[in-house]
């Protein structure tokens, strides 16, 4: 009767333990995550729209029909990036993603209290390297330091009906993100 009980207790440590390492390792090893599917689709350091979401046809799984959607997939080491985003009438969201997936600072319109979500995003290298500004104050200058210098931007602007998904879309189209030039970065 003891040697069951053992060997139940063992399978089910060895069972927790295979779990715990496949949930852990599977999304650094996946070859189809998010920035690999959106790779082929998407330019480097530039927002690029996406199609609608549809019924079998969307690009990433679980896409909102009802949002338009757009992506900045970002590459920081050829310096910090510039994210314009214009906020859309209903509701706009800025996520951002580090390369295997993980998502590490999120803004909407309602938290930026702009007309336009700016900020710069930059690694903790580049960030210190910024010359102290006494008269920049952080809530003229968003920053946001990425864990990593690959990842992604997913830009969402909500259409709140229908017939307002043109407007949604064109709110992203004028959406910018790229690579500061050399006087922004060393100012």
């Amino acid at each position: 009767m003891i040697r069951w009980l053992f060997a139940i207790i063992g399978g089910v440590l060895l069972g927790g333990v295979v779990h715990l390492v496949s949930v852990l390792v599977l999304p650094r090893v996946a070859t189809l995550d998010a920035y690999s599917r959106l790779a082929p689709l998407t330019k480097l350091n530039a927002v690029t729209p996406l199609p609608a979401a549809g019924p079998g046809s969307a690009p990433m799984p679980y896409m909102d029909p009802a949002f338009a959607s757009a992506v900045c997939r970002y590459d920081l080491s050829k310096g910090p990036l510039k994210l314009k985003v214009p906020v859309s009438q209903a509701y706009t969201s800025v996520s951002f993603y580090t390369r295997n997936d993980t998502a590490y600072y999120a803004i909407n319109d309602r938290s930026a209290g702009r007309r336009v979500i700016e900020l710069d995003l930059m690694t903790s290298d580049q960030h210190a390297d910024l010359p102290e500004e006494e008269d920049v104050t952080a809530a003229d200058r968003l920053i946001i330091d990425s864990p990593t210098t690959t990842g992604l931007i997913v830009l969402k602007a909500l259409a709140a009906e229908p017939g307002l998904m043109r407007q949604a879309e064109a709110s992203l189209a004028a959406a910018t993100c790229g690579i500061q030039p050399a006087q922004a970065a060393a100012r």
